[in-house]
């Protein structure tokens, strides 16, 4: 029986540029910064948690050429199904903050059925949405 997830992956086209983003403007910690030969293994996660998010460029050894330029052929157009929800104490706050660092911000924190969230996407177009939930 399965007893956890403990790595997901996001397609990113450079992996400076997606720590960049998502350690310094966003405020996650890096859990692995590898050099593997064949790839570099990435992954960041939210200070405190154990779940982590592998930032992959697409690429060998798991596509070819011409599929990798697919993949980033939609990760542009935020068609790759990337998708990253995290939770905040204030999304208010959370959103103001992002304002201010320049991330570019299309929606305003909206009232949904589910707790109050925005979104936008990254530097690469994989969409990112920030959630306040009630309780």
């Amino acid at each position: 029986m399965l007893t956890s997830l403990t790595i997901t992956s996001l397609y990113v086209l450079d992996q400076d540029q997606a720590l960049d983003f998502y350690v310094g403007t966003l405020g996650l910690e890096v859990g692995s910064d590898l050099d593997l030969g064949f790839m570099r293994w990435l992954t960041v996660r939210v200070p405190g948690e154990t779940r982590e998010v592998l930032l992959e460029r697409p690429g060998p050894p798991a596509m070819d050429g011409g599929t990798a330029d697919q993949v980033r052929d939609l990760v542009t157009k935020g068609a790759s199904a990337g998708t990253l929800f995290f939770n905040t104490d204030d999304v208010q706050q959370t959103w103001d903050d992002l304002k201010a660092k320049g991330v570019d911000l299309p929606e305003e924190p909206t009232e949904r059925g589910y707790g109050k969230d925005f979104g936008f996407r990254d530097p690469f177009g994989n969409h990112v949405r920030i959630a306040q939930l009630p309780g």
